[in-house]
């Protein structure tokens, strides 16, 4: 495992474009921190984001994750992006000549997939402890701890987005195309939502769940609605947002299955090709 993830991580290291990617991404990561920042007056009224409480223990590990989870599309670049100069460079073929199997070439990318994923959750966490603790208003320990399942759907869902990547990298080789295949592939999952709530209403939700980027989307759903500030507005106007936030085990077996899909294509088209 040590030796394929070197191997990737050389790779990765002298390549400009993916650097910089890397670099932009846990900067935006990072610019979560600016939001307590922000301030404004409405009248005689002043706003200040982080008094509202989104920085509040437990209920940072939900906002910043889903906060988070936004940029994840800089990484998706960085994957596909390594799978297209695999291409180009004829770095696969000369790893394959090498002595390097098609299933260690699949497994090093995986492993390079896991490794990007488990950074950015452990990034996260840091960046929100520190937040917390400078902000929240509750700082013991049990309810610090609270929630940190959010923690564990965010590193699931970029596994399972990144893998999503990677076989689309490897289906049709040039990273722009393969970007624009994930948006394509979104479209269709909106056009069927739209469709099984023409034929199905009152079952879509169930429907949908099934399909991967909608399963990766359920992992962390919107945090907005959980505010005490927005449920307080809601209720003055009549509106009900009452619903369950947590993290469900179904979704996390849902994205799990995906992702070893997508790995297993991944293989069985390297196997299958002429390379």
């Amino acid at each position: 495992m040590l030796r394929l993830l070197s191997i990737e991580i050389h790779k990765l290291k002298h390549n400009r474009a993916s650097r910089i990617l890397i670099i932009i991404y846990f900067a935006l990561l990072t610019s979560i921190a600016l939001i307590a920042a922000v301030k404004f007056d409405i009248g005689p009224v002043q706003f200040h984001l982080a008094e509202q409480g989104i920085f509040n223990f437990p209920y940072i590990w939900h906002f910043n994750t889903y906060m988070a989870a936004i940029f994840k599309f800089f990484l998706l670049l960085v994957i596909v992006s390594m799978m297209a100069n695999e291409y180009s460079n004829k770095t696969l073929k000369q790893n394959l000549i090498d002595g390097l199997s098609k299933k260690e070439f699949i497994l090093s990318k995986f492993y390079t997939v896991i490794l990007l994923a488990l950074i950015s959750t452990i990034f996260v966490f840091i960046v929100s402890l520190i937040l917390g603790y400078i902000y929240s208003d509750f700082n013991e320990i049990l309810i610090v701890t609270t929630d940190l399942e959010y923690l564990f759907a965010f590193f699931i869902k970029l596994v399972g987005f990144f893998s999503f990547g990677l076989f689309l990298g490897i289906l049709i080789k040039k990273s722009a195309f393969a970007v624009g295949a994930m948006l394509v592939w979104a479209m269709v999952e909106g056009f069927a939502k739209g469709m099984f709530h023409w034929r199905f209403e009152g079952h879509v939700d169930d429907l949908m769940r099934i399909f991967p980027l909608e399963a990766m989307s359920n992992l962390i759903k919107e945090p907005f609605t959980r505010l005490g500030a927005v449920k307080t507005v809601a209720k003055q106007v009549g509106e009900d947002l009452s619903k369950d936030f947590s993290v469900q085990l179904l979704d996390i077996l849902i994205v799990t299955c995906w992702t070893a899909i997508f790995v297993y294509l991944s293989y069985w088209l390297l196997k299958k090709r002429d390379l």
